[in-house]
Formats: C-alpha cells, structure tokens, sequence
C-alpha cells in the first residue's frame, strides 16, 4: 500500500527497530517475496529501498476463482450452454497442442504419464503420479486450480478426462477413479495399456 520503502520505514510502521525489520526483509527476501533496490542518498551508502516481488501476490485475497464464475454464468445466460461448450472446446484444444508439444518424444506410457503430471504441476495441479502392484499407473492432482469453475460447468471435467485419454492414445485407457467435485480429497486417474 505504500510501495518502497527502507528497513527504518518499515520498522517504524510496525512498532519495531529497523534492524528487526531488516532482518526479517531478509527472510523473506530468501524466499522470494521482497527485494531490494539501491538508491542514491547523497554522500554515502546508497538506501535499500524494499519491495514486493510478483511471486508475493499469492498472499494477498484474490478474487478470479469468483471472476471467473461469474463470467461463466454470464456467458451461459447471455449466449447459452451451446457457447460454453465451444469456449470449453476452444480451452481442451489449445490444451492438447501445448501438452502435445511439450509431450513429444516421450514414448512409454511410464513417461507420457510422468511428461503429463509435470505439466499438470506446472499449471498448480500439484500432480503425482505412482505405479501400482498391477502395473497400472495412477495420475493424482491433488489441487484443483478451476475447481470453482469445474463446479459450475462439468465440461471442464469431461474435456479433462477426454485430453488425457487422447494424450496418451490408443491402447491405454484412463478412468477417474476421485473426483473433487464429488467430494474427494483429490482427483485420481488409473491408466492402464489395454
């Protein structure tokens, strides 16, 4: 809210010294929260002048999952459910051609399934994926970043679903085995070569 400011500021608006706040800057600045920038002052050191980075956003209240529903419903009442399912299309499309590229020459299904849970973690999924005593292999997302969206428009799910089936081609099955939207802890798939 108040954009730069020096360890001294910011210890004087917390009600500690700003050798506390520095050290603390620190910490976070470690992880990737703040950093600092030099500036000139006139004879001497220049200031450390402390700032956010983007990767500090995500502690703030962020509203797209509402957003993004809300956009959802006004495309559903304005323009139908027909239009939805073309914009859920359009997104399963574009989907398959990045995973595609990023998939290509990847061979066994051990790696086509390990290629897809990276990307899926990639895009906050938090995928896993673990062999089974059968041979079969289980994909885990255990974080849904469109939940909010899946939960009002099912054809996030079922082009979901589909992509995966499509990526990994013919011979291999894949069937949700959790499902969030159902009330699991997490999404599961099991994938099988038939």
């Amino acid at each position: 809210m108040h954009g730069k400011q020096t360890a001294a500021e910011l210890g004087k608006r917390l009600g500690i010294t700003g050798e506390a706040a520095r050290q603390q800057l620190n910490r976070l600045a470690a992880e990737g929260q703040v950093r600092a920038d030099s500036t000139p002052a006139g004879v001497g050191r220049p200031r450390q002048q402390w700032s956010l980075t983007p990767e500090a956003q995500s502690a703030f209240p962020d509203t797209h999952a509402s957003l993004t529903v809300q956009i959802l419903e006004s495309v559903r009442s304005l323009l139908g459910d027909e239009a939805l399912d073309r914009i859920i299309d359009q997104r399963e499309q574009d989907t398959r051609i990045l995973y595609e590229a990023a998939m290509s020459g990847h061979t066994s299904l051990r790696d086509r399934v390990a290629a897809l849970a990276e990307l899926r973690s990639a895009e906050g999924y938090m995928a896993a994926w673990e062999e089974a005593e059968d041979g079969s292999l289980l994909l885990i997302e255990n974080h849904c970043p469109i939940c909010a969206a899946a939960s009002l428009c099912q054809g996030f799910c079922r082009t979901e679903l589909a992509l995966f089936r499509s990526l990994l081609g013919p011979g291999v099955t894949v069937e949700r085995a959790e499902h969030i939207i159902e009330g699991a802890r997490r999404c599961a798939y099991i994938i099988k070569e038939a």
